[in-house]
């Protein structure tokens, strides 16, 4: 039995949450999750219980306890290098880190204008010049890694990593939203789009009974 155990923001807007989960759904790596309804009166007092940032997702393995999305990711890689969450060479795992990071620290205008939302698509919305610096440099990012990086495989390496775990949300963004993309840039999503766990959390979060009206960038880190 697994002792790892993850605390997850309900699926539909928890784009944070959806990283941790599909790097260890793709892997095969069992482990338990429970799910914490956002934007309820009382949702900070319970993710509080797991950990004093009060935002989820968070991670328990046995007396360990992560409240951060890369750094669960990272420790996932380590507890499980059999998994190969990172690339095999030494300078695509270097790149791999950068855009990973580069996608956890940035991106705030796509963030706020285009948040997660698995429960309605919203084609035509239009995009800020702001925004579209973003997207841009998004699709740069995955441009760079499928020319440069990839040994075979349709995702950013090659074979899912961590860096595909973190640009998830960002390709159901770009789907819920119809934001137009080149071939390349399009076929990656739909690389996303097949995996089975990806299409689970998606399922899982349309049949979710919670209902957030005014969608923002909820449950980060």
């Amino acid at each position: 039995m697994s002792d790892l155990t993850l605390v997850l923001g309900n699926k539909a807007y928890s784009s944070w949450s959806l990283r941790p989960w599909l790097a260890l759904r793709v892997a095969g790596i069992p482990f338990h999750e429970e799910v914490i309804a956002l934007d309820q009166p009382d949702t900070r007092e319970r993710i509080l219980r797991h950990s004093p940032a009060g935002r989820v997702p968070v991670l328990h393995d046995g007396a360990v306890t992560l409240w951060e999305s890369l750094a669960i990711l990272e420790y996932i890689a380590e507890r499980h290098p059999e998994a190969g969450l990172w690339p095999d060479s030494q300078a695509s795992r270097a790149f791999a880190r950068a855009v990973t990071s580069e996608m956890h620290a940035g991106f705030a205008p796509l963030r706020a204008a285009l948040p997660m939302n698995l429960r309605e698509g919203r084609p035509g919305l239009a995009l800020t010049a702001e925004v579209q610096r973003d997207v841009d440099r998004v699709c740069a990012l995955w441009r760079d890694c499928r020319s440069h990086h990839r040994a075979g495989g349709p995702f950013l390496f090659g074979r899912f990593t961590n860096a595909d775990a973190m640009f998830a949300p960002v390709a159901t963004r770009f789907r819920t939203y119809g934001v137009p993309l080149d071939d390349l840039c399009g076929a990656y999503v739909q690389a996303l789009y097949d995996l089975p766990a990806l299409q689970q959390w998606i399922a899982e979060a349309q049949a979710e009974p919670w209902v957030i009206e005014a969608v923002s960038e909820i449950g980060k880190p």
